[in-house]
Formats: structure tokens, C-alpha cells, sequence
């Protein structure tokens, strides 16, 4: 009796694994990309109030630097769409990261995109992966986002538009998702 059980039964379970993909299909036909363009100030102010960079954990007993193993640094950006000296504000950029690597060379990184001007207001992104700090164009996972950016996945690459080693960095931010 079990012989006849299943040729009956497959071309059923064909139909719903079709039904399946097909309703798979159309919703992956709604998948908006959208590719954005985004400036972080960091601001290197240790002591001062003004300082968008702390470090908050490493070995106690070594200068706090961005190539020691085991630091982490949280951050509290303004995120802003060019280099521009007084740039309209379109959300923050607010993560912590970590140098994650023995050799010193890759941070591990996990930043909150929250904005809070213009057509995105409210939305977020959230970016994780490993940041290979030294290289000039430095590649990291776009893992989720909340309302207009709801279940987003892509990547975002980071450049390092400016830098000066007391006082301040400004890193562009390019961001390619695919989401709802």
C-alpha cells in the first residue's frame, strides 16, 4: 500500500512547490534598489565635549589608538549627503567598532544609519561585517532596515574623503540596498 501512496501524492506536492515559486517570484519582482550617497564627520576631540569618536574599552595599560587589538570605539555622527563646511544634517551615524584583528589592519563594525531629514525620516539601515581599515575602499554587509528600508540587504563601501590625525576625519559612505 505505501507503493501507491506517493505517485498518487507527486504531482501535488509539484503543484504547491510551483505555487510556491511562483508566489517567491512576484515578490522578489517588488524589490525597490536604492543607491545613496552619505558623508560622516568624525570629529577627534579626546576630552572635549565636541568629540564624535570615543574610545570606551581597550588594554588599560597601552595608548588607546585605532590599530590596537581589542579597542572599541563608539561613535554619534551627523550623517550629511556632501563634504560641503556647513552641510544640511540628514541623520546620524551612531555605531561602536572594534579592532578585531591581530595584525591590526581589520575593525569589526556594526553601525545604525537613523535618519532624520527629507524622504527617509525615521528609517533605518543597520551595516555589519569587518572593515579592512587600511584599504582605500573598504567593503561591509547592509544586513537589515526598518521603515522605508524595511527588510533591506546590500553593502555599503566607506572611503576616507579627509582626514587629519588630531582633530577630525570625514569618511563618504556609499550605500547600494535592495528592499521593500
Amino acid at each position: 500500500m505505501a507503493q501507491n501512496f506517493l505517485p498518487k501524492r507527486l504531482p501535488n506536492l509539484f503543484l504547491v512547490l510551483a505555487l510556491a515559486t511562483a508566489i517567491y517570484s512576484a515578490k522578489a519582482t517588488n524589490l525597490k534598489e536604492t543607491n545613496l550617497s552619505l558623508y560622516f564627520p568624525d570629529i577627534l576631540a579626546p576630552g572635549a565635549t565636541s568629540s564624535t569618536v570615543i574610545p570606551v574599552a581597550g588594554v588599560a595599560s597601552k595608548a588607546q589608538t585605532f590599530t590596537q587589538f581589542g579597542i572599541v570605539f563608539v561613535t554619534d555622527d551627523f550623517i550629511t549627503e556632501s563634504a560641503d563646511p556647513n552641510p544640511l544634517e540628514v541623520g546620524r551615524a551612531q555605531y561602536m567598532y572594534m579592532t578585531a584583528g591581530l595584525d591590526r589592519l581589520n575593525s569589526h563594525v556594526m553601525i545604525s544609519i537613523v535618519f532624520t531629514n527629507k524622504e527617509y525620516s525615521g528609517s533605518t539601515l543597520e551595516i555589519q561585517g569587518v572593515s579592512k581599515q587600511f584599504e582605500v575602499v573598504r567593503e561591509v554587509s547592509v544586513v537589515a532596515g526598518t521603515g522605508k528600508f524595511r527588510f533591506a540587504r546590500g553593502y555599503a563601501t566607506f572611503e576616507t574623503y579627509s582626514y587629519h590625525v588630531a582633530t577630525h576625519a570625514v569618511i563618504r559612505c556609499n550605500v547600494t540596498v535592495q528592499h521593500y
